[in-house]
């Protein structure tokens, strides 16, 4: 049986519908003085690795300290636009459910997410998600740059092995990154990649979401 869960969070657990993109560009603003143009890719990047290659379309130059006070500045404009946090966004059927159930087997979780710390408190707290999540245990933006470097980072902060962890998320680089630190992956088809393409990427059980508590419990090995 897992002894340790770890979650993504964004499309795994819950969905910001957009608004993400938008605090985002506020903190790229406050931090920088110039105005969001572009973005790079997001999709199964960490905060630092976002930053540094849209400061770079921006012509910014990138560095520790620009990273730190990016962070800082990102998870204070979710603690200030929490309530909007709450209206526009959503936990996905079945995660708070899952969360419970494995909490109630005694197993621990906590999660692995390219958001900063303080962004990923407030997304969970917003939807009463955290109240089973080892918050401690997990690995943020703010921890690296690859997805296999946190999942690491995670395991050795929770002390457990990684054939006695499994990873969720919904995105290839999720799966890939949960086998370049040697855990097995239940991906989730609840983000912009389907089925298919998430077995083809090798996760080795595939869910359409969370909403069957007992499928997901079987797929994670519970």
């Amino acid at each position: 049986m897992a002894k340790l869960v770890l979650w993504d969070i964004d499309h795994t657990l819950m969905s910001m519908r957009g608004l993400g993109g938008e605090l985002w560009a506020v903190a790229f603003e406050e931090v920088t003085g110039v105005p969001l143009r572009e973005q790079a890719s997001v999709t199964g990047s960490t905060e630092r690795v976002i930053l540094r290659e849209t400061a770079k379309l921006h012509d910014i130059p990138f560095s520790d300290e620009l990273f730190a006070r990016f962070a800082d500045a990102l998870g204070a404009v979710h603690l200030r636009r929490a309530a909007e946090v709450r209206e526009r966004g959503h936990a996905l059927p079945g995660a708070a459910t899952v969360l419970a159930a494995l909490d109630a087997r005694g197993v621990r979780q906590s999660v692995v997410t390219g958001n900063v710390r303080t962004v990923a408190e407030v997304k969970l707290a917003t939807f009463g998600l955290d109240t089973h999540l080892r918050l401690d245990d997990g690995a943020y933006g703010e921890d690296g740059e690859e997805r296999p470097e946190l999942l690491r980072a995670a395991l050795a902060r929770a002390g457990i092995l990684t054939e006695d962890a499994v990873f969720l998320g919904d995105t290839p680089a999720d799966v890939a990154g949960g086998h370049g630190a040697g855990v097995r992956v239940v991906a989730v088809a609840t983000g912009k990649t389907s089925q298919a393409e998430l077995q083809e990427a090798g996760a080795e059980a595939v869910l359409d979401g969370l909403a069957d508590t007992e499928q997901a419990m079987a797929a994670i090995g519970i």
